[in-house]
């Protein structure tokens, strides 16, 4: 994750995409359009406003072409993360796996010495009580 911030801060061309998407994703945007729009219909053109429907219509093919590059990378982002996540998942599978084979195998070394103390106990209670001959 950090790798991806510092390549998007390397590059000169995704930081003007980081801060067009971020201002066009804005309150600000939708005001200052607002506002450009009632200036320009009631200013600069009489109706039907062809030049400012050619104006949208540009802003809004490179505002889409600007959401899907946001796109892209979020996507490239959320998969980096995902690979990342699922290499330690891995990593964690495996060690507890270790662990738990580990404490299986000390189970069973701690179980044959407590049965043969038991048995080694029990044969000399057995000698204990066996009259001399």
């Amino acid at each position: 994750m950090l790798a991806e911030a510092e390549h998007r801060a390397a590059s000169l061309q995704l930081r003007v995409a980081d801060a067009i998407t971020s201002f066009a994703g804005s309150m600000w945007f939708v005001y200052l359009h607002i506002a450009l729009f009632a200036v320009w219909m009631s200013w600069f053109e009489k109706s039907p406003w062809p030049t400012l429907t050619l104006i949208v219509s540009l802003e809004a093919i490179f505002l889409s072409t600007f959401v899907m590059i946001g796109q892209n990378r979020q996507a490239a982002f959320q998969q980096a993360k995902a690979d990342h996540d699922y290499q330690e998942q891995e990593s964690l599978l495996k060690e507890n796996t270790e662990l738990t084979r580990l404490i299986h195998a000390l189970s069973e070394e701690i179980h044959a010495r407590v049965l043969a103390e038991v048995q080694s106990g029990l044969a000399a209670k057995a000698e204990q009580a066996e009259p001399p001959h």
